[in-house]
């Protein structure tokens, strides 16, 4: 198995491929997928952003730009007035749409959404921008396609903590890794304002683990899935335990942004 990223394992060990298959979509590396043991850790950090941003899309008409699995896309359909799913990937268009009912699904390329003008108040882009060729383009679109005033909520992998001491990125999916200083330019290049800039952290329960695995959870999952073997039980029984709120999504004025995990921009369109 290859090496372990923010967006979930790059394939999966032999004794958890039926789990795997279970699930509905392969647990490539490229998106994370809910309802693995294994795999939790990761779902739970993603979700976190879905949870604390659900607000910011309450009775609004709501794009996600590559939606992956689709948890996130229902998620936010309880709140808002419609959601719109667009990702490139077929296999994920067609999971979706059967497993999602409440979302409009549909298959596109995110440098050129298939959306009008200002058609909607909130584009959602979680965990995807470092997937991407041409950010500036994608960004343009998302600024094409909001109404004046419209929110760009974006998080990525934050590039100091997620690939240190490298300018390659440590997941072949990654294209380009960002840190907050990066996020930021990218954004208001784009025309957009930075209203926050926010950050992903361990909370108390998994700084506990952190000590417990000998500095690092994360660290700890990566071994066992280079291993290629069982998990140890207990370590699996702390990872399929572990819940979003077992996160902290803070602003940078109130823990420092570039000790984050992940980081979470809201921009509104100028």
């Amino acid at each position: 198995m290859s090496h372990s990223t923010a967006d979930g394992p790059v394939g999966p060990t032999p004794e958890h491929a039926t789990e795997t298959e279970a699930a509905g979509l392969p647990l490539t590396g490229e998106r994370t997928v809910p309802g693995l043991d294994v795999e939790n850790y990761w779902f739970r950090r993603h979700e976190i952003a879905y949870l604390r941003m659900a607000d910011r899309c309450t009775g609004a008409d709501v794009l996600e730009a590559g939606f992956g699995e689709g948890y996130g896309a229902d998620l936010l359909a309880g709140v808002a007035r419609r959601v719109i799913g667009v990702d490139y990937d077929e296999s994920a268009v067609a999971h979706a749409r059967a497993r999602y009912p409440r979302v409009e699904v549909c298959q596109g390329n995110l440098a050129e959404l298939p959306l009008p003008d200002g058609s909607v108040d909130v584009v959602v882009n979680f965990q995807v921008i470092e997937h991407l060729w041409d950010q500036s383009q994608f960004v343009a679109e998302c600024a094409r396609v909001l109404r004046p005033g419209g929110v760009l909520l974006m998080s990525t992998p934050n590039r100091i903590t997620f690939t240190p001491d490298s300018d390659v990125p440590v997941n072949p999916f990654h294209t380009r890794e960002l840190n907050a200083a990066e996020l930021a330019e990218l954004l208001t290049d784009g025309g957009f304002e930075i209203e926050s800039m926010n950050g992903v952290f361990h909370g108390p329960r998994l700084r506990e683990l952190d000590a417990k695995y000998g500095g690092s959870i994360i660290d700890a999952q990566i071994a066992r899935a280079l291993a290629d073997a069982p998990w140890p039980a207990d370590l699996l029984a702390d990872i399929a335990g572990l819940a979003a709120d077992d996160f902290e999504l803070l602003p940078a004025e109130d823990r420092d942004i570039d000790a984050s995990l992940d980081l979470l921009a809201i921009a509104v369109r100028r």
